[in-house]
């Protein structure tokens, strides 16, 4: 296993080590495959009572830390009821297979030559992990932006009567063009950076920082940034929302990797339910659990009329819409509305 000097393991940690080759979607092939992921609470005699959480896409694998407020006590996950179980994406810089492992090949890390993935190839790696903690139905699973990409495939992949309640978060049945062109612009800006091409730990730095900060113009609203990022003195230069840019950009450099954020761009890229299916509505109709369906009203790069779209051909679903200054951001951040709304269909 390999970590940039960056990523601190985050406590609790587990790592999955599967010793049998796994195949991409699109050709490729590592030799073993490694999952890093954390889990609350316990598996019951049952084996009923497992929440299946699928992060966002800088995001790792402890969801208690990067969503405060949805583990806990009286919690929509209680670790004292349910076993809760997240686990890190294919090509993060969390702990999973990815860019930055070492090929046995060449005895460096893949760098750019790290096969390329898909959002199914994501899901197949999280089937082989349920295998390997022996769980064979679902209580909830749940996912919210490229998260609930993962779990609609998820959703799809498993046989019926796997998971019984679907939760679906400022997602699509499609990418759409807007936010792949949204990632084409933050992969010129890492194409842009000579030192991508390298195969080191900073390879591609400060294409990263500009690539975080064309993201965060679609993650949050203009009356965020007005309300929290607006100067009052009348300055001429080093403007607070000039900062804040900077600041994020460096953030997000100082835990990731230029190389995990480009293959993760390109599997956001590849999320379609229909293809190889059929038609997204009938191939959504499929989908025959009780499903709860939420959008941020201010969503700028998910927009509501995607969710209603999803609810609209989900037989089971039902649709809320939460208002929100955060736009995109909202689905971390409202905890409170989206806890009441999954709520109301539990109890």
């Amino acid at each position: 296993m390999y970590y940039p000097h960056q990523f601190i393991a985050p406590l609790g940690l587990q790592i999955f080590k599967d010793d049998q080759p796994f195949y991409f979607e699109q050709g490729g092939v590592l030799p073993e495959l490694q999952i890093a992921y954390h889990s609350y609470g316990t598996l019951n005699a049952a084996k009923d009572n497992v929440i299946w959480v699928c992060h966002a896409l800088t995001a790792n694998s402890d969801v208690a830390d990067w969503w405060p407020g949805m583990v806990g006590e009286n919690c929509l996950m209680d670790p004292s009821k349910h076993f809760i179980v997240c686990a890190n994406v294919l090509g993060s810089n969390y702990g999973s297979s990815s860019p930055r492992f070492i090929n046995p090949e060449t005895e460096k890390p893949y760098g750019m030559d790290f096969p390329r993935f898909t959002v199914r190839d994501i899901v197949k790696s999280y089937i082989r992990l349920m295998e390997h903690l022996g769980i064979d139905k679902i209580s909830m699973l749940i996912g919210g932006s490229f998260g609930g990409h993962q779990a609609m495939e998820m959703a799809l992949m498993l046989p019926q009567g796997i998971i019984n309640q679907l939760v679906l978060l400022a997602c699509s049945a499609q990418e759409t063009a807007w936010s792949i062109a949204i990632h084409e612009t933050q992969r010129m800006a890492l194409e842009a950076d000579a030192t991508l091409y390298n195969n080191d730990e900073k390879a591609g730095a400060e294409g990263l920082k500009t690539a975080r900060g064309f993201g965060l113009l679609t993650y949050r609203t203009i009356e965020s940034y007005i309300q929290s990022q607006t100067d009052k003195d009348g300055r001429l230069d080093d403007f607070k929302a000039a900062s804040y840019i900077r600041y994020q950009g460096q953030k997000l450099e100082a835990r990731f990797h230029g190389h995990c954020y480009w293959f993760l761009s390109k599997c956001l890229d590849t999320h379609h339910i229909g293809r190889g299916r059929g038609e997204i509505s009938e191939i959504l109709s499929t989908l025959e659990m009780p499903t709860t369906v939420i959008a941020l009203k201010t969503d700028m790069l998910i927009p509501p009329s995607e969710q209603e779209f999803l609810a609209r051909h989900i037989p089971n679903a039902l649709y809320y819409e939460i208002p929100s200054v955060y736009g995109h951001d909202g689905f971390l951040i409202e905890v409170e509305e989206i806890m009441k709304r999954i709520k109301n269909r539990t109890q």
